[in-house]
Formats: structure tokens, sequence, C-alpha cells
């Protein structure tokens, strides 16, 4: 357990008295931090905000921007709710593993870029809709693949 988590985690619990309420900020604050959350860090969570192991392993495996594994520099989601595979999120999503040689869910072997679908991200005025670390992208029509990665953003 680093140092600072101790620290991050009094604070988590001055804002939010309850475990379950500090729970949420400690895990972005440590991803943030370190990219991921390891197994080794969830159970170090519990430890911390005095929470089963079990359950804060849940609540991360439950939210999807939370990542069990190392992500690249650029995560790329692509919205594959209705509105944006009517307007073509599954041909972009094609295209993205083809430019990148990775299929969604794999991280690129330079750790540049993670591809992920995300279910909905609510932006169906945008369709076809991805984002890049967080950033909301679109339209992107599928032959736009390739400035969606060519993208600046910070991480």
């Amino acid at each position: 357990m680093k140092p600072e988590w101790k620290e991050w985690a009094q604070e988590a619990k001055a804002e939010f008295p309850k475990a379950n309420s500090a729970l949420l900020p400690l895990l972005h604050r440590i991803q943030r931090a370190e990219g991921w959350l390891a197994p080794e860090t969830l159970s170090d969570v519990a430890e911390l905000l005095n929470l089963p192991v079990q359950y804060v392993e849940s609540v991360a495996s439950f939210y999807s921007l939370y990542f069990k594994q190392p992500v690249g520099k650029k995560v790329v989601h692509v919205c594959v709710g209705l509105s944006c595979m009517l307007a073509g999120s599954d041909e972009l999503m094609h295209r993205l593993e083809e430019k990148l040689g990775v299929s969604q869910g794999q991280t690129t072997p330079d750790g540049a870029y993670t591809l992920l679908e995300a279910e909905c991200l609510a932006a169906c005025d945008l369709a076809p809709v991805a984002q890049v670390n967080l950033r909301y992208k679109g339209p992107v029509p599928p032959e736009k693949a390739d400035e969606l990665l060519k993208e600046e953003v910070s991480s």
C-alpha cells in the first residue's frame, strides 16, 4: 500500500463520512495516479475503508470506467447504443480495430491505445459518438477513424 493512499483515504472519509460514500472518490483518485486498479489495490482500499474486499471488487467491476487491467495512454470508447449503431458505430469500431491491430477490449502492444465499447455515451445527437480519454468526439463517421486516433487529448 502506498503511503499517499492512506492520506487520500482520510481526505475521502472527511468529505464522505460513510465508507460506502468515500469508496468511489478514493478509487478514482488511485486510478488517476496508477492508471488502473490492480487486485492488490482493491484489497488495500477495502482495508483503508474497513469494507469487505468482495464489496470493493463488486463496485469496481460494476462501473465501466474503473480499469482492472492496464490501459493505453489513450482510451477510446465507441458507443454501441442503438442511435450510434444505426449511424455506423459498428463500422467505426471495425475500422479502429483494423487501424490499431487489436480487437475491442484490447490494448495496442505499444501501450498507446485501448479500444473499448460503451453501451451508451448519452450523446445521441453526436451519433456515432466516441470518447478519447473521456472527451466526446462526434459525429465520427467510420471514414474519420484516422482523425479520431490523431486527437490530442490529455490523459
